[in-house]
């Protein structure tokens, strides 16, 4: 069984396809929370949802920890940490969903080439040591650090499952009841039920890296009572590691909390017994040696099904012309769609397969609706080709004030502007008309977050979340408008491919479809979230 094998299994029957929009491409693993899977965010980053099994998901009170374990992981952001980029706690069942990192973890790495040399082990302390930092940081004690939960990127190791270790409290002791962690690696004092400090994730650092160098945990024994015993009542022999970082693991493996080291000292330490190979920046060469063979990562899964971006037709695509030559508009609209074609090319090489038919049928599928809404391409018996959009809403539509802006001279027709790939920060806007982007927070629409979490919110507009099939018209949007007056949404329960209707006071609507939400910081500068924006603007003949 080759690497990639053993890192990506396929899905089974009983796995999802999706999850909260996000397409599922491989199964990482299974443990006692649920299954973790790879997928991509739109923009084309490679990250792993984790579900919980719905057994875990009945259980109230594991909302409840696993809502904790969310609210902790998004204060969590450092260089050697997998940083939670999105999640869904009340979701069916409750999901999250962090930057996947190409790596294997520590423990396989080990299984499949034996001890690490002393410098990768340095490189390793150094590394989850300024990970706990963070993590400590934000006021989180990660409670099972181990070699599992050790990943190795190729710039250096990532500790994840801080927070679930935390809150969740699903590991194999805790079944029984017992407390929080891995036996072997576990502190005197989490063992016997002790303060949690701290100095609790050193000790597992430190056991964490004697595995590394020996191939092996330090306490070992027959049974989890056998092994926790060890713990509490013995030291661990370190006879066995190196003679160059014995020293530094010991003082890690200090049995009271206070004479241990502090992350910070450890990082300092280990650049010291590096020397002129930390100054150097020789880590990645490190990295290569230990991680092994690259592994390729299956690419997204190939979506045929119409993108939620564009509006979509609900009938094939017609013929350029009755001669079968390309119009002007026609040919507009193909020079529009060579232009999407290369914007998605670039957001991801990886990303291209599974786009190019969906850009290919959803511009398509824009231009016909389009045509439709603001003239229409041309029937037989009318050269003319113009039903405005207005005259087919008078037979069914929903001729509310703020929507049908009816002129003297004629009927309303309206024009749908397409404004694909829109970032929203902190720091920008998005105006309804144009110019569209704005630098400032001037425009209709913006994006806020606080400790409580982010939102839209506009001074000018209504907005409101639309539920439904994707690929809103301009009719399914002025209907979730329909009664609707606040000018602020939570974006909590919104996530990937979320569409959200907009009502202008000119008249004009507006489909933002968010494409990535990133709002596990908020109140940090870091949170943002992107979309494509499509505007219908009333226009009188």
């Amino acid at each position: 069984m080759d690497q990639a094998t053993e890192v990506f299994k396929p899905l089974q029957a009983d796995d999802p396809p999706s999850v909260a929009g996000y397409r599922l491409a491989a199964r990482l693993g299974a443990g006692g929370m649920g299954r973790v899977y790879l997928s991509y965010t739109r923009g084309g980053r490679p990250v792993a949802i984790k579900v919980v099994r719905p057994e875990l998901a009945d259980d109230p009170a594991f909302r409840q920890r696993f809502r904790r374990e969310v609210e902790a992981a998004r204060r969590v952001r450092g260089a050697y940490t997998a940083e939670l980029i999105d999640a869904e706690a009340d979701g069916t069942p409750p999901w999250l969903a962090t930057l996947y990192v190409p790596g294997p973890a520590l423990d396989a790495a080990v299984a499949r080439r034996g001890p690490l040399p002393v410098p990768a082990v340095l490189w390793l302390m150094a590394g989850v040591a300024e990970a706990l930092q963070a993590i400590h940081g934000a006021g989180i004690v990660h409670r099972d650090l181990k070699p599992s939960n050790v990943l190795l990127a190729a710039d250096g190791p990532r500790v994840i499952d801080f927070g679930i270790s935390l809150t969740s409290g699903v590991t194999a002791l805790t079944a029984t009841g017992a407390t929080v962690g891995t036996p072997s690696y576990m502190a005197p004092e989490q063992a016997s039920s002790g303060e949690i400090t701290a100095a609790t994730d050193v000790f597992s650092l430190g056991q964490t890296a004697a595995f590394a160098a020996l191939g092996r945990p330090l306490y070992r024994g027959g049974s989890s009572v056998g092994v926790l015993y060890q713990i509490v009542h013995s030291r661990p022999d370190l006879s066995p590691l190196p003679d160059e970082i014995r020293p530094l693991i010991a003082r890690c493996l200090a049995a009271d909390p206070e004479e241990r080291a502090t992350p910070a000292e450890v990082v300092e330490q280990c650049r010291k017994l590096l020397g002129a190979d930390a100054e150097a920046g020789a880590g990645p060469a490190v990295w290569r040696e230990v991680r092994g063979t690259e592994v390729t990562i299956p690419p997204p899964v190939a979506d045929l099904t119409p993108v939620h971006t564009l509006l979509l037709a609900d009938r094939p695509p017609q013929p350029d012309g009755p001669d079968g030559r390309q119009t002007p508009e026609r040919t507009r609209a193909r020079r529009w769609r060579t232009a999407l074609i290369g914007a998605a090319a670039v957001t991801s090489a990886a990303l291209l397969t599974g786009l190019t038919w969906t850009v290919l049928d959803a511009t398509n599928g824009f231009r016909d609706r389009g045509a439709t809404a603001s003239g229409g391409p041309s029937a037989p018996g009318d050269p003319s080709g113009s039903k405005s959009g207005a005259e087919s809403e008078s037979r069914g539509g929903d001729p509310t004030p703020d929507a049908s802006n009816a002129s003297p001279a004629g009927p309303t027709a309206w024009q749908a502007v397409p404004y694909p790939l829109q970032m929203l920060t902190e720091k920008n806007s998005l105006a309804l008309q144009a110019p569209v982007d704005r630098e400032d927070r001037e425009g209709d629409l913006r994006f806020v977050c606080q400790q409580t979490g982010c939102a839209l919110e506009s001074d000018t507009s209504v907005v409101a979340l639309r539920y439904g099939k994707p690929g809103a018209s301009l009719e399914e949007c002025r209907a979730s408008l329909r009664g609707a007056d606040s000018r602020r949404l939570p974006l909590a329960a919104a996530a990937s491919g979320s569409e959200i209707c907009v009502r202008h006071p000119s008249g004009d609507i507006a489909l933002f479809v968010i494409q990535v939400k990133s709002t596990a910081l908020p109140g940090s500068g870091h949170s943002f979230v992107t979309g494509d924006m499509t505007v219908w603007r009333a226009e009188s003949p």
